[in-house]
């Protein structure tokens, strides 16, 4: 039995035939540290000028990324979020997020101009 919420706006049908089908697709399992390879981009816009640095190419599933992004800001010292399967880390902290990337086995690289 589905929950209401996992319906997304349907309420009832009088088709006797429907079956209600979700978009939700399975995560992927999360790849071993030596297999990623994350980028790092240094990035300002939408975000009024300030400066914050975007790590991207993580394949795996939500709460590693959560944590891994939790360590990384714990790390540097500095505030930071998980959006759109991207870490955001505050501030231009490539070159610490690099190291501490490349000690833990991942395979990190700044990308952009």
């Amino acid at each position: 039995m589905s929950k209401a919420k996992d319906r997304l706006g349907v309420v009832y049908s009088t088709n006797p035939d429907f079956h209600y089908q979700t978009d939700h697709t399975e995560e992927p399992d999360t790849l071993a540290p030596n297999k990623q390879m994350l980028k790092l981009w240094l990035d300002k816009k939408s975000r009024a000028g300030k400066t914050v640095t975007l790590i991207e190419g993580f394949i795996g599933k939500t709460a590693d990324l959560e944590q891994l992004c939790k360590q990384l800001k714990s790390q540097c010292g500095t505030g930071g979020s998980v959006k759109d399967q991207q870490i955001l880390i505050q501030g231009d902290v490539r070159d610490k997020a690099i190291l501490w990337l490349e000690k833990q086995g991942y395979k990190a690289k700044k990308a952009g101009a």
